[in-house]
């Protein structure tokens, strides 16, 4: 699992991505179609068009970090709007890493009672 700095924001690009982009290509988006500064230490997430593979981008002060991600079944669970993009916290991008639907996720228990 990738340690997201504090302080840092996480990014979905909304919309199906080119995934044959590497760091320019990625980064170029990153500040078009986002609007962001992809020097800033955000993270910006892109998935392909089947929705089994996503690609993370990250500045870490020094060059570009590239991370991928294949799911081998199912699809990662992605807004439905056609542009923009969205703000996650850093545990909806664990949920949403793990291939669980980070926008409402299930409690599997609840108390009933105190003491």
């Amino acid at each position: 699992m990738i340690a997201i700095p504090v302080g840092s924001r996480v990014y979905l690009a909304i919309g199906p991505t080119d995934m044959r982009k590497g760091f320019d290509g990625l980064s170029m988006l990153a500040q078009s179609v986002l609007a962001q500064d992809p020097f800033s230490g955000h993270l910006f997430v892109f998935r392909g068009r089947r929705g089994d593979l996503l690609k993370i981008l990250y500045w870490d002060g020094q060059g570009f970090c590239l991370f991928a991600k294949r799911l081998e079944k199912g699809r990662f669970i992605w807004p439905v709007t056609k542009e923009g993009s969205v703000s996650l916290t850093s545990a909806q991008l664990s949920m949403l890493l793990e291939g669980i639907d980070w926008r409402a996720p299930q409690r599997t228990w609840q108390p009933t009672l105190a003491g």
